[in-house]
């Protein structure tokens, strides 16, 4: 059962930044693509970014230039750096992974509970 666990969400104003991390456990010692999705209020939850096992980033055209997703692979763990923030960056950002993912498709597959981001203006 993989668990992932979400932090470093918070309020932040408008142009600022903030740097979520979602760390796996329970899962196979193989690295596989990660990355995060996000949900504001009345909207439908967004694909925001992934990583593949080898590194490889992919965004969102929403995101793309503001945000940077990384991993550390010994930690089990997957960094999104935000920069430049906007108010509607604000949302719930779930961690979740796609362990058949190895390019640019990515469907998350398993889930954490998610992280609240608020960008005030």
């Amino acid at each position: 059962q993989v668990q992932l666990v979400e932090s470093g969400g918070g309020l932040v104003q408008s142009g600022g930044s903030l740097r979520l991390s979602c760390t796996a456990s329970g899962s196979t010692s193989d690295p596989v693509a990660m990355g995060w999705y996000r949900q504001a209020p009345g909207k439908k939850r967004e694909y925001v970014a992934h990583i593949t096992p080898d590194g490889e980033p992919y965004y969102a055209v929403s995101v793309k230039g503001r945000c940077t997703i990384s991993r550390n692979n010994i930690e089990k763990t997957i960094f999104l750096q935000m920069d430049k923030m906007k108010p509607e960056d604000s949302g719930v950002y779930y961690c979740t992974t796609d362990p058949q993912s190895h390019g640019i498709l990515y469907i998350g597959e398993h889930w954490g509970r998610g992280t609240q981001v608020t960008v005030s203006s």
